[in-house]
């Protein structure tokens, strides 16, 4: 991944209909939500959950499945309707002068929203930080039941392939672990998402 990519640029592997994101949960998560191929007990819908569209930045959080509780990585296939709804609701975890009109404003905004936005380093394939940014969109229980029973149209556990390209990486095979990264280019969103994100095309 060059590193001269926009600084909060949204980028994902997405179709005309659908946009994939990710998450790692224990076991005892995946495999229920795998076989249900929805969010089932004892996955919580009484907490915030962050969903994000980078596989690279997944894998740092993750560390390519191998963090305690985090031990499954799922590639969730989610409605671009739901996705889009999610945005346009969000708030940022920090001020940004230009996006809100001030800070008072800001935090009354943070403490109401059901959605809220962040953007962290991207990162490379062998782990290294870019000063780019990648989003991640925390969904709050006001309305994980819609990502849940509303957006979900697919989950796929991606542990296996996560480890082979962690196999490859190690191995110094990196042309052949990039080969098995998923296709993610740059997401669209409308003007006036684009704004509230901060984001930039």
């Amino acid at each position: 991944m060059a590193t001269t990519l926009p600084l909060h640029q949204i980028r994902a592997d997405y179709d005309a209909k659908t946009i994939v994101v990710y998450q790692a949960y224990s076991p005892a998560i995946a495999e229920p939500a795998v076989r249900a191929q929805r969010f089932v007990e004892p996955f919580s819908r009484n907490r915030m959950t962050w969903i994000k569209p980078s596989f690279l930045w997944m894998m740092g959080r993750s560390n390519w499945a191998r963090k305690p509780g985090q031990e499954r990585v799922l590639a969730i296939r989610i409605t671009r309707e739901g996705w889009e709804d999610a945005l346009s609701q969000a708030v940022l975890t920090s001020y940004k002068s230009g996006v809100h009109s001030d800070r008072a404003s800001w935090e009354r905004e943070l403490k109401t929203s059901a959605v809220r936005v962040q953007w962290d380093p991207e990162r490379t394939l062998r782990g290294g930080v870019l000063d780019a940014r990648s989003i991640q969109v925390g969904l709050s229980r006001h309305i994980v039941a819609e990502y849940v029973d509303a957006w979900t149209t697919e989950i796929r556990d991606l542990t296996p392939t996560v480890r082979k390209i962690a196999d490859l990486v190690k191995q110094g095979r990196a042309d052949r672990a990039a080969e098995q990264l998923p296709k993610e280019r740059p997401y669209d969103v409308p003007e006036a998402i684009g704004r509230r994100l901060h984001s930039h095309p």
